[in-house]
């Protein structure tokens, strides 16, 4: 039976494949795939993982007191037949055989089939026996670990060789698990919850793949090996589609490669707007291996590498000052001679660590995350690990041009903090006898209290990029990663855009430079607003790099400016932009002709 979920729109484009659905609302399992010449050993771990289980509740039977009450010997011999059931471990071989899935994956799956089956029972008796099921696979899963010893990644990097595309949905992705997509097989993904900046939202364009977030139910309605459409256009999906349905959409996939065919052509077409203003496209990544891509994508350098990556999915182990250093030095050279900002490590909120340091372990419950012990103020509470990575920044310098820049400045204290630190880190490596050169300093804004004293930040630092993500959460007092209030989160707010615009003026009246790493950074939608607003620099993900600088080639950013003051004090900004900038489209067009 076909049928929609909406959601979202995150990610632009047209998905189409099977469903494969990870992190259970019943069983929180790893998920990986495992290889070909796998598949028979894997099936193998399962039966022996049943086995002990039969062994265990045998055992139990037999220990049985003689007064014992009935139900309990039917009750361990309904668990019992479970386990001999067909449709348990034949289900799960097939979820083996057929997707690759590890045995924990491919148990949780069908888990899922069967507890469908149970709840569209009729009888109550026999629907009520859902739970012995969810007991007896938590049994057998208990079992695999203690096997396998270690966890597995929760979405693991191993290829699949199976014919049909696939979708991943589930309740969540930690952005940790994340980094997995980077080479995972998955063309687009579904979660039950998030908005349009979260960080599944923002890992699906930087993939440049279609994605639908917020849909509260998907996982519980969408069935694992659906066919399932994703349009990342409209946030919607479409599940079990019917032949003229699918077709429709095969349609659009094609014409949407087209699209992307023809922008790939601008890579290396400088970005130099119609009055000659050059601009600076640079690259987001997370992790060193995407400088590559962003040295593809024609950026011209990293506005924003997420250091904070290196330190997650790692089981709680900080990454030694070597190892960073390796990482940033192969960031570095990857993008030969262009600079390359390093954002020190902003864990917390939505990017926690796996076991963060003792100090922070007190924080562990905080109501409020968002606003406790993150970013920058994790980095000054933990001194020790602040100094290791700046060493390991530092030290990178001496391979290409490096800025260091800090997220979630608020006080000029923290500043001053920051100078004293990196005063000692360059002493610590001279006495060492390491080389490195002069780092530049800048700061994030990204809470409004940096935006409305950034005339004295600015005395302290070098140069400031806009996360406009924080920004806007922290502007309009708005979690960007719940559903329940995404429709509040508005880039367009009048308080955002004044924020924004006096931040890019007041950079400029110092001589300071100025960039844009947040999301608004890659919206070709805010492209021209940027302009108009004095904006020369923007760092998004190298999948956007293109739609972008097609938007620079056509824009006046002196016309863009004339437009700015109509805007900014508009009722309906949005409305009012898009008037103005359609006008303006339209003058360019008949003085071309």
């Amino acid at each position: 039976m076909s049928f929609q979920v909406f959601g979202i729109a995150v990610s632009r484009g047209v998905a189409i494949g099977r469903a494969v659905l990870v992190a259970s609302s019943r069983v929180d399992v790893a998920h990986y795939f495992v290889s070909a010449d796998q598949v028979e050993a894997e099936f193998a771990r399962l039966l022996r993982a049943r086995d002990e289980v039969v062994a265990e509740l045998e055992a139990l039977k037999l220990d049985l007191p003689e007064d014992a009450p009935h139900e309990l010997a039917a009750l361990l011999d309904v668990h019992l037949m479970l386990l001999h059931d067909e449709a348990f471990t034949g289900g799960a071989r097939h979820w083996i055989d057929q997707r690759h899935f590890n045995a924990e994956w491919a148990l949780s799956a069908q888990l899922e089939v069967l507890a469908r089956q149970f709840d569209e029972m009729e009888d109550d008796y026999l629907r009520e026996r859902k739970a012995d099921l969810e007991q007896v696979v938590e049994r057998v899963l208990g079992a695999l670990a203690r096997e396998q010893g270690s966890a597995q990644p929760a979405i693991a990097a191993r290829d699949f060789g199976g014919e049909d595309p696939l979708l991943l949905v589930a309740a969540d992705i930690a952005p940790a698990d994340m980094i997995q997509f980077k080479r995972s097989v998955f063309q687009g993904f579904i979660t039950d919850i998030g908005g349009k900046t979260s960080h599944t939202a923002i890992v699906a364009r930087s993939l440049d793949i279609p994605a639908v977030v917020g849909t509260r139910e998907g996982s519980r309605l969408i069935m694992q090996d659906d066919w399932v459409i994703i349009d990342g256009d409209a946030g919607t999906v479409i599940v079990n589609p019917s032949p003229i349905v699918l077709e429709e959409y095969r349609f659009r996939q094609r014409q949407s490669e087209l699209e992307r065919a023809r922008l790939a052509r601008l890579r290396h077409t400088p970005a130099v707007t119609l009055d000659g203003q050059v601009i600076e496209l640079q690259a987001n990544i997370e992790l060193p291996a995407d400088a590559h891509a962003a040295v593809e994508a024609g950026a011209t350098g990293v506005g924003l590498f997420r250091s904070e990556f290196l330190f997650m999915n790692r089981e709680g182990e900080l990454p030694s000052e070597e190892e960073q250093f390796q990482a940033y030095r192969a960031a570095v050279e990857a993008m030969r001679g262009m600079p390359v900002t390093i954002r020190t490590v902003d864990v917390g909120a939505d990017k926690p660590l796996d076991r963060m340091s003792i100090s922070d372990l007190r924080h562990e419950h905080v109501l409020n995350p968002a606003m406790g012990l993150r970013a920058i103020r994790w980095s000054l509470a933990e001194p020790s690990m602040f100094r290791q990575q700046l060493r390991a920044i530092y030290r990178a310098s001496a391979f290409g041009k490096v800025r260091l820049l800090i997220p979630m400045v608020a006080h000029l204290g923290e500043v001053r903090q920051i100078h004293e630190t990196m005063r000692r880190v360059q002493q610590q490596l001279s006495d060492a006898g390491h080389a490195y050169t002069r780092v530049e300093l800048g700061v994030m804004i990204e809470i409004p209290a940096a935006a409305l004293m950034l005339p004295l930040l600015l005395k302290y630092v070098d140069f400031i990029s806009i996360g406009t993500n924080d920004l806007i959460q922290y502007t309009l007092a708005i979690d960007r990663a719940d559903e329940s209030v995404a429709h509040l989160y508005d880039p367009w707010h009048p308080a955002v855009l004044q924020l924004l615009g006096q931040s890019i003026a007041h950079a400029r009246e110092a001589g300071k430079a100025v960039s844009v790493c947040g999301e608004m950074a890659g919206d070709p939608a805010f492209t021209e607003l940027l302009l108009g607003m004095g904006l020369r620099s923007f760092s998004m993900h190298p999948s956007q790099i293109s739609s972008v600088k097609q938007r620079v080639l056509r824009a006046d950013s002196v016309r863009l400016a004339a437009c700015l003051p109509a805007i900014l004090e508009s009722e309906d900004p949005e409305a009012t932009a898009e008037r103005e900038f359609c006008a303006l489209r339209g003058a360019q067009g008949k003085s071309l002709h």
